[in-house]
């Protein structure tokens, strides 16, 4: 289906503007400055602020390349090579490479007029102006991520809980048809959610809101935990008493799986479960055993997963960019 994204939207009427006022002041090559804001739209406000000096810096860095090499040289192709030659290394030392391309429309400029005067001069600065303010202006809006984000944190929430059922199913009957791919999910989920996260933070100019990102990434951290898990449910090869006491456990923490930090009540429901597994008969047989020592390994590896959880704090925090 055909659709326009905002970013799009904000390209084209940014691009129409800078053409606009660059005409109306009739400059030369005023159709110039469409191309500069088109360059110089960015994903987030904070790239927005940090690239719209770098390309303005190396703009007036190309310029006096430009005046001293083609004055010097001439204006011909060799000169356009060495310019360049020395141009994209000096960027690179200054850190402001992101301006090359733009800058490189300012420098074609100069070398098209075959001349260089004060006149010329303000003339790309002016158009550098318009471009580049003309894209800062339409990058200070930018869509919250906020409800992706909360949809992002339904969702993978959502499948966790899938997981743990799974889980369940597999110590209480030994079911082998789950295929795992909710753990594909999760991964996928992840790093899609993680990236909007840190658009997200981008986004904030004065502070940002660490939450949803730090959410994800304590999310990831369980993920790890449940991927530990698997071979631990495929290595119980014999039915025990215990394993349907925490099958009802999964089932439970399954159900539990939500953004609010209450790991502290799972935590102590599996103390307790932990407790009846120490009162309860030594094994008699090697397999009882074995199936037992798997589920004892499980529930620590419960502790570790409830654990990240409990650490998590779900209050909002503000910081300031240091």
């Amino acid at each position: 289906m055909f659709r326009i994204g905002y970013r799009t939207l904000k390209t084209a009427i940014g691009a129409g503007i800078a053409v606009a006022i660059a005409q109306m002041l009739e400059l030369e090559f005023f159709a110039s400055a469409g191309i500069l804001t088109i360059l110089c739209i960015q994903k987030t406000r904070k790239k927005t602020i940090s690239n719209s000096g770098e390309r303005f810096f190396a703009c007036i860095v190309g310029i006096a390349y430009s005046i001293v090499l083609f004055e010097l040289i001439g204006y011909h192709p060799f000169s356009i090579m060495l310019l360049i030659l020395l141009f994209i290394p000096t960027t690179l030392i200054l850190n402001i490479q992101s301006g090359i391309v733009t800058s490189a429309v300012i420098i074609f400029h100069i070398y098209t007029l075959g001349f260089v005067n004060l006149e010329v001069i303000v003339n790309e600065l002016a158009l550098i102006t318009i471009g580049i303010g003309t894209a800062f202006v339409m990058n200070l809006y930018m869509p919250g991520k906020e409800k992706a984000l909360h949809r992002m944190q339904d969702d993978l929430e959502q499948v966790y809980r899938r997981i743990f059922q799974e889980f369940a199913k597999y110590v209480r009957h030994g079911d082998t048809s789950w295929d795992g791919q909710e753990i594909t999910q999760a991964e996928e989920l992840l790093k899609k959610a993680k990236n909007t996260a840190i658009q997200n933070l981008e986004d904030h100019l004065l502070r940002y809101e660490d939450l949803y990102y730090h959410y994800f990434k304590m999310r990831e951290k369980q993920l790890d935990i449940i991927e530990q898990m698997m071979p631990l449910l495929t290595s119980i090869n014999k039915h025990v008493e215990q394993a349907d006491m925490l099958a009802d456990f999964m089932d439970e923490l399954a159900e539990g799986v939500h953004s609010k930090n209450t790991a502290y009540v799972y935590i102590n429901k599996l103390n307790d479960l932990k407790e009846t597994f120490r009162e309860m008969p030594l094994p008699k047989t090697r397999e009882e055993f074995e199936a037992r020592s798997s589920l004892v390994q499980l529930v620590r590896e419960l502790e570790q997963y409830l654990e990240i959880k409990r650490q998590f704090r779900t209050k909002k925090e503000y910081k300031a960019f240091e």
